[in-house]
């Protein structure tokens, strides 16, 4: 019986991608315009291997959740793929795993909610802080363990993003300062002194002094901040930000060389021979330098899509260049592993990214230079069910103007992420039902499932650091994650849930029809409610939410039995969910 469903399935997710947009559908029926993404950051998800919770000399406590709220808290690709071989994300029912950037990341703190406040230490530990894209952060784990991780989730069919950032460096820190030999601090000399939380430093003055500092990054590879309204010359957030548009040679800073030097072969479980290749000067730009440090990780581990940072403060050139060399390297990846299911799929490499106010909107700018889409910031997350289908219906809409239109462009929404919680935490089955019966791809913030609690960092002036707490694995929810599981199972099963096109049945009804496959979704259902649908008459049907089984009687289904406050209305003959 199942091997009949899977080729069920496999049929009616293959029939789907004839209508797919270009380089967005797969042999295995995957298509990034429908994805159901979950996106993890690393270092909050599973701690599978307490001995490298703390590496290069950083401090992981300072005595409160407060102070705590940006320190590496031990999260390592160990305890992901624990979880994947577990069949966590199997069950969970997505298709892509989005982790957060593996480059080794400023060993230091630089002072949370900015300089005048310096609140708590600010650490690394989300990824977006780089120092060296030439090797794995130890703290996540090693290049075999990263390897093992994204084989496994390649081998159950499950596709991998990470970020990728060509806009700055991280900040430099005063314990990189020190190990690295690029700049003093005053009234620091050791590295214990260094990672002490300080507030008698005036950061921001000595951030400015490093732009002069020979050894550092200088202003051949960075601009120098200034008062500018123009995003492709502002230093975002005060970060040192390239040169991006420069297109003469930079030679690499002198702290990198000498820190490789230092290394020698002891860093080999960090980072591999061809990397190590790279590190060497040439004729290269800095934004070149960094398309190809990041080109050789897709070379080497098979990435399969990238999440891009600030994407609006970046020439959308670079973003081609970038697509481009990652998509060749992708291509490269596969053709030499023909051993792995993974080498079979032909969808070339995604990219999304965060843009300032992304709604859904097509940016024929930013497709050209290798997008289907923006991160959309406009969700509804109040689980509203009787206004939901008129969101739905609008991306729908979009979604089927775009293809006519020959547009490889969808919308790609969210709940929660790394910045906001703005879903309501208290109806999250509600809000899972909005966002996860939504046309157009989907990410779930890692713990939604479970409705992860927040922290007393949500005290700090940076507040969003508590949204970005430990999964706690001893306090499961079972009810929400059931939840979280059936719908995600029904949006597998059926193409037409992301990609379809909608039509309304009734202010909280609709039905979605891609090529044969045709569902209905019923909100709010009540005891014996009819639902209009659009089978035909003496059609058997199933709400696969619950499993009740019913025969469409004048273009109506009558619904018996209670299913929450959602049916999920299917043909009988479409691959149980249950099963």
């Amino acid at each position: 019986m199942k091997k009949l469903i899977t080729l069920v399935l496999a049929a009616v997710m293959l029939a789907a991608c004839s209508n797919a947009p270009k380089n967005t559908c797969n042999v295995d029926g995957f298509a990034w315009n429908k994805a159901t993404v979950y996106f993890v950051l690393v270092d909050r998800f599973c701690n599978g291997d307490s001995t490298n919770d703390q590496q290069y000399g950083r401090r992981t406590d300072y005595g409160s959740e407060r102070m705590n709220a940006s320190t590496f808290h031990g999260g390592d690709y160990v305890g992901l793929l624990q979880k994947a071989k577990e069949g966590y994300f199997s069950n969970l029912g997505v298709d892509v795993v989005w982790l957060t950037d593996p480059y080794e990341q400023v060993h230091g703190w630089v002072p949370g909610s900015g300089w005048e406040v310096n609140d708590f230490p600010h650490y690394g530990y989300h990824g977006y802080y780089p120092l060296d894209y030439t090797e794995m952060d130890k703290n996540y784990g090693t290049i075999e363990q990263y390897r093992a991780l994204i084989d496994e989730l390649h081998a159950q069919g499950i596709r991998v993003m990470s970020g990728a950032n060509i806009n700055d460096i991280g900040y430099p820190t005063y314990l990189d300062a020190l190990q690295q030999g690029f700049a003093t601090v005053p009234g620091i000399k050791t590295e214990a002194e260094a990672v002490e939380h300080r507030r008698d430093i005036d950061y921001a003055a000595w951030l400015d002094a490093m732009y002069d500092q020979p050894d550092w990054y200088t202003t051949e590879w960075l601009r120098r901040p200034s008062e500018t309204d123009d995003p492709f010359k502002m230093t975002l957030y005060g970060l040192p930000d390239y040169l991006t548009e420069k297109t003469e040679a930079v030679s690499l800073p002198a702290f990198l060389h000498r820190k490789w030097q230092r290394e020698g072969n002891d860093n080999d479980v960090w980072t591999w021979p061809e990397m190590k290749a790279l590190r060497k000067d040439t004729t290269l730009s800095p934004d070149d330098y960094v398309i190809r440090y990041i080109a050789a990780w897709v070379e080497e581990f098979g990435i399969d899509g990238f999440r891009c940072d600030v994407v609006g403060y970046v020439h959308p050139w670079r973003w081609k260049q970038l697509h481009d060399a990652c998509n060749e390297a992708l291509h490269r990846w596969r053709a030499k592993h023909p051993e792995q299911a993974a080498s079979k799929w032909t969808d070339d490499i995604m990219f999304t990214g965060d843009y300032d106010d992304a709604y859904i909107t097509h940016l024929p700018l930013y497709e050209e230079n290798g997008f289907n889409s923006m991160v959309n910031m406009e969700f509804p997350k109040d689980g509203n069910l009787t206004t939901i289908a008129q969101t739905w219906q609008a991306y729908s809409d979009s979604m089927t103007v775009w293809q006519a239109a020959g547009y490889a462009w969808y919308p790609f929404s969210y709940l929660n992420n790394a910045y906001f919680r703005d879903a309501d935490m208290a109806h999250m089955d509600k809000c899972a039902t909005c966002f996860l019966l939504s046309p157009g791809a989907v990410q779930i913030f890692y713990g939604d499932e479970v409705a992860r609690k927040t922290t007393d960092a949500i005290l700090n002036v940076d507040y969003a650091q508590a949204f970005r707490s430990d999964y706690d694995w001893s306090t499961p929810n079972d009810t929400l994650m059931a939840h979280y599981q059936k719908l995600c199972a029904f949006r597998k099963a059926h193409p037409a849930v992301g990609a379809g096109k909608q039509t309304m049945l009734s202010p909280t009804t609709v039905t979605r029809t891609l090529n044969e496959d045709t569902i209905v979704i019923a909100l709010n259902p009540q005891p014996a409610m009819e639902v209009p649908v659009p089978f035909a008459d003496g059609e058997q049907v199933r709400n696969a939410y619950n499993g009740e089984t019913s025969t469409v009687e004048n273009g109506h289904v009558a619904l018996q039995q209670s299913s929450g406050h959602v049916a999920l209305i299917e043909k009988l003959d479409s691959p149980s969910i249950s099963q």
